[in-house]
């Protein structure tokens, strides 16, 4: 147990509203640097930058991949910046450690028609296909995050006003649209569905699985991926790419990118930028409308 790493752990989690998930990575991460900084004989409290890039070469002899080795840099530049504001160290030994350049890869996507034989696909005269067909609408009408979609609870809904409440990265609360076809199913689910697969137990979560609980985000993928086996599919992808198709079918309609950037609850605009480069399908209506001799 190291107190400053406890410390620094409560801090993202009551200061900056970090996941469980989060939480994990950046211990296992910190208490990596630490064992390497002991094995060497050092203090991790004195780690200078000539230590921090000897655990980055080591990082590298390793054949760990890029995103891996950025992301163990970005913890302990967090870890270390935490301490210095807290004087407990004299400087950040990873402030002038440059992490491995990523290449930003396109998001994983489905073309509007394939969007439209998936949400078909769940028979929807049980109570888990009533689920299914309520949870992929909600999931592509809203561009939620899946974690922020199983994390609904009753209360969060508006089925009314067409909306529900999202908590996204940092406990950070927004409106999630639904539109017309995810509100009716989740109406039938909500009165068809979810009571049977409730059996009587006292739970808020939105979503359940067959025993009653909470749907957890692997289930989602489970669920996605049998439907996509069912539609005859071989394309490889998650949830995830539900969120992908709504920014990318909004942008290719002709949505602000600042209001995309709003509705996927991305905090910086070059985040949301990517979707630009998915589709060439608006540059090319704009180009034959516009230019001269199209």
């Amino acid at each position: 147990m190291v107190p400053q790493l406890e410390d620094f752990l409560q801090y993202l989690r009551l200061g900056r509203g970090a996941s469980e998930h989060t939480l994990r990575a950046y211990r296992a991460d910190i208490e990596e640097f630490l064992r390497f900084c002991h094995g060497r004989g050092r203090e991790f409290l004195r780690a200078d930058q000539w230590v921090a890039r000897a655990y980055l070469s080591g990082l590298y002899r390793r054949g760990l991949s890029r995103i891996t080795v950025a992301r163990k840099v970005a913890a302990l530049r967090s870890f270390y910046r935490y301490l210095l504001r807290q004087g407990g160290v004299e400087t950040n030994p990873f402030s002038l450690v440059r992490p491995p350049k990523l290449r930003r890869r396109l998001p994983r996507f489905f073309y509007y028609h394939e969007v439209e034989a998936l949400l078909a696909l769940p028979r929807t005269n049980t109570p888990a296909g009533k689920r299914d067909r309520a949870l992929l609408e909600v999931l592509y009408a809203s561009g939620a995050r899946v974690a922020e979609v199983v994390g609904l609870n009753l209360g969060d809904v508006r089925l009314e006003e067409g909306y529900a409440l999202v908590r996204g990265k940092g406990a950070k609360e927004r409106v999630a649209f639904l539109g017309a076809e995810a509100a009716a199913a989740l109406k039938s689910y909500l009165e068809e569905g979810r009571p049977a697969l409730a059996r009587g137990a006292p739970t808020e979560a939105l979503f359940l699985n067959c025993r009653g609980n909470r749907l957890s985000q692997r289930g989602v993928r489970y669920l996605l991926a049998r439907y996509m086996r069912q539609a005859g599919w071989e394309k490889k992808a998650g949830p995830h790419a539900l969120r992908h198709s709504f920014a990318t079918h909004l942008l290719e309609r002709g949505a602000d990118l600042r209001a995309v950037q709003e509705l996927l609850g991305h905090a910086s605009l070059s985040t949301t930028q990517v979707y630009t480069h998915v589709s060439g399908a608006r540059l090319r209506a704009v180009y034959d409308r516009t230019h001269p001799r199209a």
